[in-house]
């Protein structure tokens, strides 16, 4: 029997960055995945979507070129959508590769395989019974199909797609319905969009991207509308058909065709294979301390199998959270203060509160905006859509939540995160200088709004 110090059931961002993360504190360590290193994200999420945005971005681009001082004859720009997939694939194939170099370079050992955790301390995989003395359950998180009509026969026979499925396809669609309006939805409906697709994205509550801040999801609604996608909301889907989908809105049924649909209706976590140990669950997923321990000892859960901020980046400091508890340093993770990314045209970022959160918690706050019309950076390439907002504490006037619709949104959003980590106050940005021109002078400008008053507006 094979023993370790540190055994990972699932080998995502979560999962092998706690195996990096344990054999570089000196534990003997093993990394289970069934399918793919580096899981959903690098496989068939975060990456290969940021590289079919990324070619959408130039294929739209060539088509304002003349805004740029550029002629182009666009009748001869065309779409080789096999091709877009193939640089697709060839970016995952580097990183995944890389990741399975780094597990190996830093002495993991990795195991292909199902695992079955039979308790604690002895899993199952392949036949074969390995023994740890710490068992951490990284297992992810799989497309939830709700219970439509025809759901689960059209997605066998490959008219519905998941997010998984959708870019292995070789050929564009020239339709294309999405059945909900959250982030995963609201981003391949750019994708396609940008290309030249129809589509129609059907949302069942009373506004697609919930989390978002009111003020931001007005600003993006009209824009995607103005780009051609339609959103339907208050969409009950009936039933799946041979060409499409039957919706109730209102009481006003509708049927809708398209030649594919993309189901993006949220994901569940994945609990099969670690039934045995009954550990406590949340409404969500595993219910876990701010350490990640789970309700058993010697048992810790990170990533989307607790069912709660699905991000990779949230897994993979969850994974160095675990890890270092196990080695005896305690770093509780704040739920807080998490950055969150929308990777649509412009893009979409938010870190602490939204301003009906303040509201609804009583809070007495102060909210400044500065809109991208009036960032010089902004103008000179051609990214004027978006405003940046603050939201801080009206007597300290320390951040408590940022919110960014610009076409660098996640990149400038770090600087937000930084802040609200550090406990920072609006003074305390206003005395930052800001490198001219750049992007981030909007993050100065909001802070001090909230201060006295923005200085270029």
């Amino acid at each position: 029997m094979n023993n370790y110090d540190v055994l990972i059931i699932g080998g995502g961002p979560g999962g092998y960055v706690a195996a990096i993360k344990a054999a570089q504190l000196g534990m003997k360590t093993a990394l289970i995945e069934k399918e793919a290193v580096g899981g959903v994200c690098l496989n068939w999420g975060c990456i290969p979507t940021k590289a079919m945005l990324k070619s959408a971005k130039v294929y739209d681009t060539f088509k304002h070129s003349e805004e740029y001082g550029i002629s182009v004859d666009f009748s001869k720009v065309g779409i080789d959508y096999e091709k877009m997939i193939s640089r697709k694939d060839g970016i995952v194939k580097k990183l995944t590769g890389g990741v399975k170099g780094l597990l190996k370079k830093n002495g993991v050992t990795v195991i292909d395989g199902f695992a079955e955790a039979l308790d604690a301390h002895h899993v199952k995989v392949n036949g074969e019974t390995i023994e740890t003395k710490k068992l951490i359950i990284a297992t992810g998180a799989s497309p939830a199909f709700p219970p439509i009509k025809g759901l689960r026969e059209a997605f066998e026979r490959g008219f519905v797609v998941t997010s998984k499925e959708i870019l292995t396809k070789t050929t564009l669609p020239k339709s294309l319905l999405v059945i909900g309006g959250g982030v995963i939805g609201m981003e391949f409906a750019t994708i396609f969009n940008t290309l030249g697709v129809n589509v129609k994205v059907l949302e069942r509550e009373a506004t697609p991207l919930v989390t978002v801040d009111d003020e931001i999801r007005n600003l993006f609604l009209k824009k995607i509308i103005k780009d051609g996608i339609t959103v339907i909301t208050g969409a009950n889907i009936t039933e799946i058909t041979d060409t499409g989908i039957i919706c109730d809105k209102g009481g006003v049924i509708t049927k809708l065709d398209a030649d594919m649909i993309l189901l993006a209706t949220g994901m569940r976590p994945n609990t099969k294979g670690f039934e045995k140990l009954n550990l406590e669950m949340s409404k969500t997923g595993v219910k876990v301390d701010s350490l990640m321990r789970t309700s058993l000892p010697d048992v810790y859960a990170i990533g989307d199998v607790l069912g709660f901020y699905m991000l990779a980046h949230v897994a993979s400091r969850e994974g160095i959270v675990a890890v270092e508890a196990i080695h005896g340093i305690e770093h509780p993770l704040d739920f807080k203060v998490i950055p969150a990314g929308i990777y649509t045209f412009p893009e979409i970022a938010q870190v602490g509160l939204t301003e009906q959160e303040a509201r609804e918690k009583g809070l007495d706050y102060k909210v400044s905006t500065f809109p991208l019309l009036a960032n010089g950076k902004a103008l000179a390439e051609n990214e004027k859509d978006g405003l940046v907002k603050i939201i801080a504490d009206r007597q300290y006037g320390e951040i408590i939540g940022v919110h960014i619709f610009a076409a660098s949104a996640t990149e400038m959003i770090t600087e937000a995160s930084l802040a609200m980590v550090l406990e920072a106050t609006a003074e305390e940005i206003v005395a930052t200088i800001h490198p001219h021109p750049s992007l981030s002078e909007m993050i100065h400008e909001v802070t001090h709004g909230i201060v006295t008053k923005p200085i270029h507006i």
